[in-house]
């Protein structure tokens, strides 16, 4: 059932910009702007929506671009764009308010609530599925996005995939199993997961825009979202409409109403903290290891501070929000184009806005490992890195197709000139390090973990910075 939103007038939309805007001025403000400006050129972003929380209030809200290209209409804090998978935030909220009611419990069989499942589904919990451990995959190749299912049918689409590996045994992203979420809420509640969080979450806090994606439907201050094919900017690639109301982030969005939701997580309005500090633990895996996965939030952390954070991306936009909990400090950024990268918008908006938040270098204690390194990135860049220093499962996921998507990666960021240990940490039998790499034609954050042997067992290039 379609709902319809409430729109704060526009006397007082203005009065609250013009207020968020004079507590922040200061001379980080400047920095912000001028960053951000020179950020959306570089990603080629028509428009970008910004809002930064201190102890869950906002203290500056900003507009930058285009939310519609064609008409030249500017973007607004009042803007809404798509949530992408910051939407899976409000599903695993939904689920713990069902467990606090005693309607569904994190270590049940899902089988319990969906029905008959497949055998490879047997042994998949509700916790599996919001952590993404359950094996489920992702929308395979030939998934038709232009076609309306029902939830039956989605659910039977899902279930005719094998899954990857045995519930547990590893952490993989799965926005099927968040959007099995979205049905199971249905089945227990006998609500859309929807219309159940337009009730339960959206309305008491107040998020007037914040829905249900409806393209048919008439709202205002509606951004259009972009993609780029040869340079050249073209509109979202157009998608059925069932299949922008799955649980796994189908939502509209301002950066005003995700102050809010920002606020409400540091009290109980919606949650008891014991239930919030279950979301916000990382996932234990059957090996005993951790991965920094919760309910619908990653974790992180720069200089000891922590982060709560997720992004999304979905039909030509992408979305942001960080929290940095010790601080009280939240950013979240709205962009409209496909493959915008908002997380790196919004971690140097945190250290411009509080210095402490920005990656600086450590003692490097083990030159020969910032050595390997060094060598490690070269040979990536020529393709000539030895297998054998990587685990044997590391290995198989790498080679050759990962390769060879990072030396084309390394190639165009030209020469290292800098490489700074930021990081260093130990992580189960793991030994965890944190590289900032500042190349000739832009930077990277690297993260490796070492085993005992010293073989590589994970590494990821960032451009979060």
């Amino acid at each position: 059932m379609p709902f319809h939103t409430k729109n704060i007038t526009c006397a007082a939309a203005l009065l609250l910009i013009f207020l968020v805007t004079a507590t922040a001025q200061n001379g980080s403000t400047a920095q912000i702007d001028e960053f951000v400006k020179a950020e959306m050129q570089r990603q080629h972003l028509p428009g970008v929506s910004l809002a930064i929380v201190k102890d869950g209030t906002l203290v500056y809200a900003k507009g930058y671009g285009y939310s519609n290209v064609e008409h030249q209409v500017p973007v607004k804090p009042e803007t809404i764009f798509q949530s992408g998978s910051v939407g899976k935030q409000f599903t695993a909220t939904a689920v713990m308010m069902l467990v606090e009611e005693g309607k569904v419990s994190l270590d049940e069989k899902i089988s319990k609530y969906l029905g008959e499942v497949p055998q490879a589904w047997q042994n998949i919990t509700v916790r599996h599925l919001l952590t993404h451990t359950s094996g489920l995959t992702d929308y395979p190749d030939d998934f038709d996005f232009r076609r309306d299912y029902t939830e039956d049918e989605l659910l039977k689409r899902a279930q005719a995939i094998q899954p990857d590996f045995k519930p547990g045994d590893k952490w993989q992203y799965s926005n099927l199993g968040y959007l099995t979420l979205g049905i199971l809420i249905h089945k227990v509640t006998g609500e859309f997961y929807g219309d159940f969080l337009q009730e339960r979450v959206f309305k008491p806090l107040g998020m007037t825009t914040t829905r249900i994606i409806s393209e048919a439907d008439i709202i205002p201050n509606r951004a259009a979202g972009y993609r780029l094919v040869k340079d050249e900017l073209k509109n979202q690639d157009w998608v059925s409409p069932s299949l922008n109301t799955t649980a796994d982030g189908a939502l509209y969005f301002t950066v005003l109403d995700m102050a809010k939701w920002d606020a409400a997580l540091y009290g109980e309005r919606l949650l008891k903290k014991t239930s919030f500090q279950q979301m916000w633990t990382p996932v234990r895996l059957n090996n005993n290891t951790t991965y920094d996965y919760g309910f619908g939030w990653g974790f992180a952390q720069i200089n000891g501070h922590r982060i709560i954070e997720h992004g999304g991306a979905w039909q030509g936009f992408t979305s942001y929000i960080g929290r940095y909990v010790d601080d009280k400090v939240t950013v979240i950024i709205l962009d409209n184009l496909t493959g915008g990268n908002a997380g790196k918008i919004g971690r140097h908006v945190a250290a411009l806005y509080n210095p402490e938040l920005a990656r600086k270098a450590i003692a490097d204690k083990e030159p020969e490992v910032t050595s390997f390194v060094k060598d490690l990135v070269q040979k990536l860049s020529e393709g000539t890195s030895d297998p054998n220093s990587f685990t044997t499962e590391l290995h198989g996921e790498i080679f050759p197709a990962r390769a060879e998507r990072v030396a084309r990666l390394l190639k165009s960021l030209g020469t290292l000139n800098k490489l700074e240990l930021v990081e260093r940490g130990e992580k189960g039998n793991f030994r965890v390090y944190g590289y900032q790499l500042t190349f000739q034609n832009g930077s990277r954050f690297l993260k490796m973990s070492l085993t005992k042997e010293s073989k590589i067992a994970e590494i990821a290039f960032i451009d979060d910075f």
